[in-house]
């Protein structure tokens, strides 16, 4: 997987650390939802089973370079 600048930023941010590489390619591989924005990038979501919340990832247009990750509050099934 690849990483963009800004994710290796975000994910220095206090509430991003938590956030585990291995979770993030669950995402990736195993998502329950997935969305293409209007500017191309791809999001996708999928339930972490030890913090009982469901991460968001967005993926740019390439379908490999990883932009960011986060638990998303607002995510409904």
């Amino acid at each position: 997987m690849k990483f963009t600048d800004y994710f290796k930023h975000t994910q220095l941010r206090e509430d991003r650390k938590e956030i585990k590489l291995e979770w993030i390619e669950f995402v990736y591989n195993y998502p329950e939802k997935e969305e293409i924005q209007a500017d191309g990038r791809i999001r996708r979501w999928a339930k972490i089973q030890e913090m009982d919340k469901y991460l968001r990832i967005i993926i740019l247009e390439d379908k490999e370079t990883i932009h960011n990750a986060f638990f998303d509050r607002s995510y409904k099934k």
